[in-house]
């Protein structure tokens, strides 16, 4: 029976779930009416931020790769600048070596010239030292043998220019026999 109670109510009384005929025309036309106001105002709006939008990111792209190329010139820079110091180091380097070696052998040239002159010096150090040892042997033999001549022959010699040829004539004769003898042994 109850059931039966629900069935004739609800014929005679309006479903909820559909609507009449006239809300739905209302709501047509409402929807259309909406639609015309969004499309005259809010879709233009929304173009236009949207275009905005669209141009910035697309300026920002734009810098971006801008910014970019930019980048990679100043890399590009860079590494031609670090060659080129490089370059430019290794022949800085290659100039001092050249240069520590001329100055090398200027250095040993002037030690060697520095050697050589101190050996000519004591050379001719040695040469006037011989000089001298030999004229003060010289004259000490012939005072000795000019006095031992004395002796032996029992008269003095006492003429300065009869000594000096006895001397000298007594030195030659020691030399030739020392040179015979020199000759002889070699």
């Amino acid at each position: 029976m109850l059931n039966t109670q629900l069935v004739l109510a609800a014929e005679g009384a309006p479903n909820p779930v559909v609507p009449h005929i006239s809300e739905i025309i209302l709501g047509f036309v409402a929807f259309l009416l909406l639609l015309w106001v969004l499309r005259k105002f809010a879709v233009p709006r929304f173009e236009k931020l949207y275009e905005e939008r669209t141009a910035k990111i697309e300026g920002g792209i734009e810098k971006a790769e801008k910014a970019q190329a930019e980048a990679e010139q100043a890399l590009e820079q860079y590494k031609a600048q670090l060659a080129e110091a490089r370059t430019e180091a290794a022949k800085i380097r290659d100039d001092a070596r050249l240069e520590a070696e001329q100055i090398k052998e200027e250095l040993r040239a002037d030690a060697q010239e520095e050697a050589r002159r101190i050996v000519a010096q004591g050379e001719a150090q040695l040469q006037a030292q011989r000089a001298q040892i030999v004229a003060e042997l010289r004259a000490e033999l012939g005072r000795n043998s000019i006095e031992l001549a004395s002796r032996i022959v029992g008269e003095a010699l006492e003429d300065e220019a009869r000594r000096r040829g006895t001397v000298d004539r007594f030195l030659a004769e020691l030399e030739a026999s020392g040179n015979g003898a020199a000759g002889a042994r070699n």
